[in-house]
């Protein structure tokens, strides 16, 4: 069986990682595959992984009171999606579904946890990684409200 390492070396969410974290981080990992339609998960299940896309699309979806669900962001080949496994209560905030067929890496949250706890400098570095995908789509839901609300002012 092929190791895992590889394929996290060259994902963009681990650029200049140190090389020491990734047989840590394979310990963690495993291969996931998707088919369009499927779901990846609810908001309020148990967050226990994060995802890195290796290949396809996957919907971010949140279901406002009786309306339909919408997409709030999709991800791509090279994203990363998925940072409630860091934050208790751990449940995820939005439901994720694949677009298209998905190929992903998913990496165990609460193994990532303890290893994180033995190692605050591998914590430092995934929460300075995260903290960044955090804040993008923070600013890529900004624009979507202003795409929608701005149009009525």
């Amino acid at each position: 069986m092929k190791s895992l390492q590889p394929i996290l070396e060259e994902h963009p969410f681990f650029k200049e990682l140190e090389p020491k974290y990734f047989e840590l981080l394979v310990g963690c990992a495993s291969n996931v595959r998707f088919e369009a339609g499927e779901i990846l998960f609810h908001e309020g299940d148990q967050a226990d992984r994060f995802f890195l896309v290796r290949q396809g699309k996957v919907a971010l979806e949140m279901a406002p009171p009786n309306k339909e669900p919408m997409i709030i962001d999709t991800v791509e080949e090279g994203l990363v999606f998925g940072w409630s496994w860091m934050v208790p209560p751990y449940q995820w905030h939005f439901d994720a579904h694949a677009l298209t067929l998905v190929r992903a890496i998913a990496i165990d949250g609460k193994c990532l946890r303890k290893k994180c706890e033995e190692d605050h400098e591998l914590g430092y570095e995934l929460f300075k990684r995260f903290f960044s995908v955090v804040t993008e789509r923070l600013q890529h839901t900004r624009v979507q409200l202003l795409d929608v609300y701005g149009a009525q002012v």
